[in-house]
């Protein structure tokens, strides 16, 4: 009872962690990468709840990718309609991976998930711009066909594979950190750990979310 208790603390703490630092680099790295959608901008958010996948689980990254959206519905200028796009783009990225990566975590497993998530993402979202686009640019659906391969094809691709370079390099040194501090068993035998771990996790989890709700407020008033 008592390592299955630890457990779920620290799955809890790596989760708010997770979204925590998703948040912040949501808010911080904004850059637009394809002159003819330049209204849309690249953010590493993905990949930081795709290595929360790769970890803790897909159920747990999904959960996050929610909250995350959630958080930042009052404070941007995209309404409901860019929240629901973003949450979409999101979970078709970081779900293949996490599913994927659970059966089979092996290297070649780790690149047939992130493989599948850039495809996934590129594919689901052409067809959510094609559907929910329109709506939210209030334009002909016309217009948004003429955009889709010289700007969301491009973009939403471009977009998914950086977040995969970025997962495949940051994923195994992170998880040496986390053996290292005991919060990820070196193997199933092992459950040493430092109790206090959780505690100052979970500290900078709030820590770094509140950094980021003054940033949104200082932008605003900006």
């Amino acid at each position: 009872m008592e390592t299955k208790t630890k457990k779920t603390t620290v799955t809890l703490t790596l989760a708010a962690l997770f979204s925590a630092i998703a948040f912040l680099v949501s808010l911080i790295f904004h850059l637009p990468i394809i002159p003819a959608v330049n209204f849309l901008k690249y953010d590493p958010m993905d990949a930081v709840l795709t290595l929360e996948a790769l970890v803790l689980g897909p159920v747990p990254a999904v959960l996050s990718t929610l909250v995350v959206t959630v958080i930042r519905i009052p404070f941007g200028s995209s309404g409901l309609i860019g929240a629901l796009m973003n949450f979409l783009s999101s979970v078709s990225f970081v779900l293949p991976a996490g599913l994927i990566y659970r059966y089979r975590k092996t290297l070649g497993g780790a690149l047939i998930g992130l493989g599948c998530s850039v495809l996934s993402e590129t594919v689901i979202m052409l067809l959510w711009n094609y559907l929910i686009t329109p709506l939210y640019m209030g334009v002909a659906r016309e217009v948004v066909v003429s955009l889709m391969l010289p700007g969301f094809l491009p973009f939403n691709f471009i977009k998914a594979a950086a977040n995969a370079v970025i997962t495949f390099l940051i994923y195994k040194p992170m998880m040496t950190v986390l053996r290292k501090t005991g919060l990820i068993p070196k193997s199933e035998s092992s459950h040493a750990g430092n109790s206090t771990l959780p505690l100052i996790l979970n500290i900078a989890a709030l820590l770094i979310l509140a950094a980021g709700v003054a940033s949104l407020f200082i932008f605003h008033i900006i």
